[in-house]
């Protein structure tokens, strides 16, 4: 027969542990820099909702198409025009969750979630590693993940919007 005793120390330990786990996760929240590419970079703003991590572009270094661009929008902020939705070609680009869904899986590991690329409007399955407190090491994907690319994100100043 268990003890009464012995019922309230493992659902104590068994809350303590969820919660340990559910601060660790939270370390990606915040704002992060991606890396920069030949179009600048953006300031992503990662939060939480219903233990799911979600990422929304806030800032662009380059939030203006260049005068020179081939679709004519020369000077104008940038838009979603590459999204297979018609509808949501005229969204901007500041703004859209770039990353979706993604679950804690421990060990600084999220997982499950995706990442879309308004550059070519195409959604990719992806991973997300912490390394240290600094960098995340995202990496999307299609199929496996072997086949994808990896790129480096480095922490942002929380007041630098």
């Amino acid at each position: 027969m268990i003890s009464t005793r012995a019922i309230v120390l493992t659902v104590a330990l068994t809350l303590f542990a969820t919660a340990a786990a559910a601060a660790e996760g939270d370390e990606i929240l915040g704002l992060w820099h991606t890396e920069p590419e030949d179009h600048g970079y953006a300031r992503i703003e990662v939060t939480k909702e219903n233990e799911r991590y979600d990422g929304r572009i806030i800032w662009l270094s380059e939030p203006d198409y260049p005068a020179d661009d081939e679709g004519g929008m020369g000077g104008k902020p940038k838009i979603d025009r590459e999204n297979p939705a018609q509808e949501l070609r005229g969204r901007p680009i500041v703004g859209i969750r770039l990353l979706a869904d993604f679950e804690y899986t421990g060990k600084g590991q999220w997982k499950r979630g995706t990442i879309y690329d308004p550059k070519n409007g195409k959604t990719y399955k992806c991973n997300i590693k912490l390394q240290g407190e600094e960098t995340l090491k995202v990496r999307g994907y299609i199929g496996m993940s072997l086949l994808g690319r990896t790129t480096i994100w480095k922490r942002a100043e929380e007041q630098a919007r």
